[in-house]
């Protein structure tokens, strides 16, 4: 395709799609409402608010709920408060959420205890995911126990309260993300006792760590922004995040796997319970899968078919998902339990009854994620850019339900994230190859554009023309070419609010709306890590010494070279380290190296208060110790509070 004919293409599709919003000059809700490349943002016509099946799904089976909705910790602090979501029970008279918004809202801020079929139930609304348990012969098999101890055992007790206090006979872990993990000690408080096997698909520890270690303090940071975990809870703050409410504040632990399952159509039984898996890897997580319970009828759909468009790449930061693959499993899906369930249920969201319904659920989210992956190909190779893509592309209609509407993942970053995934970061053009830092290009545009002043005028004349889009670029200039600027810090903070309440996706909201409050109430400390005592614990000798290798400053180290040995005479393991070119690597063995200038020899809970500042208390150290103190020199501290919308 010529550039031309191609300009022309992303023009017409842009303003097909454009002239379909109602854009009224008298709302800031409506001047929001500009094309976001999909139907996450924008166009509310195409479905039908009369539906109340949703709500009638989840409602079924319902038992009971916590009363109050509210959890808290050991020292009397909040870390899920699911009553602040009371307001979504009444209709939005703020006209500052999306009507569409509003209704996944109000469906997924349900919270109780609830009958999925004979013998599995739910615990919903008590974190950002669900809890699965399945009564067994002698006991409970408990599936993805939430992100904090204190979240999943007020879920587990709301459960023993109304169906008996059964013991737990079993763990599963349906994918590595900590939502569905990281409650597990309020589940197990001592962890997995002999004979209660922790179920998990074969590379789950690995991409554990690799996800919420390796990059977890930017990503816990970015997570403020994708959950608004600092906004109000309110019509004009945060509502939720589409794949449930918020994330809990809670302690985070992971009790390591003893069982993996690695291929499809194994069959495992737990406490009585026969169920028959299938690998899913490179979906909704590197590691994930599905199961069937053929006994009983139904089958958990993890997090690979939910009722919301769901992401190829999240905005806090992960690797880029398969949307092929994807799309393939859930064909494989629909193949393997059409005329064996009754009732499909996922980590999230309510549960689909009836094998026609699940049947349309699976096919049209299979379609969905194909659409995506093979349209965004079609393009990149007729010469289009990531960002031009996501302006072009349209779903048909028939993709255009409830389900797989865009209030978690969006098209338009998803298609991005497709291009991504193909095509890396650069798009060809030699302009974009290297281009200055933001705050560098930032200082050329206020400069090209005439100062600060005028470029804040030009941005207020774009807002007033509806192009808010442009006037947040504009006005992003001004408050990284002079982060003081006040007027430019709160005109931009403006801009974002109205961005935030148009938008359909919940993140995307999100992140407008932390925005604005960043801008004019500053950065406010981060309450959640991911890297706690318990999650540590869960890590091999490698993943920690991996943990420490991703914190060394190079430049610091550049000069130094260190040989030390860490010993685990329990492990019958010696780990010998290298320092040099500012690298620390690593090979282990069961012998010592005569060349190592110190020894430490230790377990690894003693490892670990090392890491954590605690010094070295009783870890035996051969040779010299000042190796050590070089070492941990030139380890930088992650900083869990960066700026994100200032320099």
């Amino acid at each position: 395709m010529s550039p031309i004919n191609r300009r022309r293409f992303v023009a017409a599709a842009t303003g097909a799609a454009a002239a379909a919003v109602a854009v009224s000059p008298e709302s800031a809700f409506a001047a929001g409402r500009q094309h976001h490349g999909s139907i996450s943002a924008t166009d509310e016509g195409d479905v039908n608010f009369d539906d109340t099946t949703d709500f009638t799904n989840a409602d079924k089976g319902f038992i009971a709920a916590l009363t109050p909705g509210v959890v808290k910790n050991s020292d009397g602090k909040v870390v899920w408060d699911n009553d602040a979501y009371d307001f979504l029970k009444k209709g939005d008279e703020s006209g500052t959420v999306s009507k569409s918004l509003w209704r996944q809202s109000q469906l997924v801020s349900k919270q109780g205890l609830y009958k999925v079929t004979e013998r599995i139930y739910q615990v919903r609304g008590l974190d950002l995911s669900n809890m699965t348990i399945v009564e067994g012969d002698t006991g409970i098999i408990v599936i993805d126990p939430l992100i904090s101890a204190e979240t999943a055992a007020a879920a587990l007790k709301l459960y023993r309260d109304n169906r008996g206090d059964k013991k737990v006979t079993a763990l599963i872990y349906t994918h590595p993300h900590v939502d569905h993990f990281g409650g597990a000690y309020g589940v197990l408080p001592n962890g997995a006792p002999a004979g209660v096997p922790v179920v998990a698909p074969e590379g789950f520890l690995e991409h554990a760590v690799s996800e919420n270690v390796y990059a977890g303090t930017a990503m816990t940071r970015r997570s403020v922004y994708m959950y608004g975990a600092q906004l109000p809870k309110s019509a004009k703050g945060q509502v939720g995040c589409g794949l449930g409410q918020n994330v809990s504040l809670g302690t985070v632990g992971l009790i390591p796997p003893t069982k993996s399952i690695s291929e499809t159509g194994q069959v495992e039984t737990f406490d009585g319970v026969r169920i028959e898996f299938q690998m899913t890897p490179g979906t909704e997580a590197p590691a994930e899968m599905n199961f069937v319970f053929p006994d009983l009828r139904a089958v958990c759909m993890a997090e690979n078919a939910t009722h919301t468009m769901h992401n190829i790449i999240t905005l806090r930061g992960a690797q880029v998902r398969d949307a092929r693959e994807w799309a393939h499993y859930l064909n494989e899906s629909i193949d393997l339990f059409a005329g064996r369930v009754d009732v499909a249920f996922a980590s999230h969201h309510w549960p689909t009854w009836g094998g026609e319904e699940i049947s349309e659920l699976l096919t049209e989210q299979r379609d969905l994620y194909a659409y995506m992956h093979d349209q965004t190909l079609r393009m990149i190779n007729i010469g289009m850019t990531g960002k031009e893509i996501a302006e072009a592309i349209e779903l048909p209609p028939a993709l255009q339900g409830w389900a797989n509407r865009g209030y978690y993942g969006s098209l338009s970053h998803n298609v991005k994230g497709i291009y991504q995934r193909y095509m890396g970061w650069f798009d060809a053009n030699p302009a974009h190859l290297w281009e200055h830092t933001p705050v560098d290009e930032a200082k050329r545009y206020v400069k090209a554009m005439g100062g600060r002043a005028a470029t804040i005028t030009k941005a207020k004349l774009f807002a007033r023309e509806g192009d808010l889009r442009f006037a947040a670029t504009l006005l992003n200039h001004v408050v990284f070419a002079d982060p003081e600027n006040r007027t430019a810090k709160a005109e931009l903070a403006g801009i974002y609010t109205k961005l935030g309440y148009a938008t359909e996706n919940a993140v995307w909201r999100n992140f407008y709306l932390t925005g604005a409050m960043e801008l004019t109430d500053g950065v406010k400390s981060a309450e959640s890590s991911t890297a706690g005592p318990t999650m540590m614990m869960a890590l091999s000798v490698d993943q920690l010494i991996d943990s420490v290798a991703i914190r060394i400053n190079g430049p610091k180290a550049w000069d130094l070279r260190i040989r030390m040995d860490w010993s685990f005479p329990a492990l019958n393991a010696v780990f010998h380290l290298t320092l040099q070119n500012g690298v620390l690597t690593y090979k282990s063995d069961a012998k010592a190296d005569s060349g190592a200038g110190v020894t430490l020899t230790m377990t690894k809970p003693q490892l670990l208060a090392l890491l954590g500042g605690k010094g070295l208390g009783d870890i035996k150290v051969s040779g010299d110790a000042s190796l050590l103190q070089q070492l941990l020199a030139v380890v930088d501290k992650p900083d869990p509070n960066f700026a994100i919308v200032t320099p």
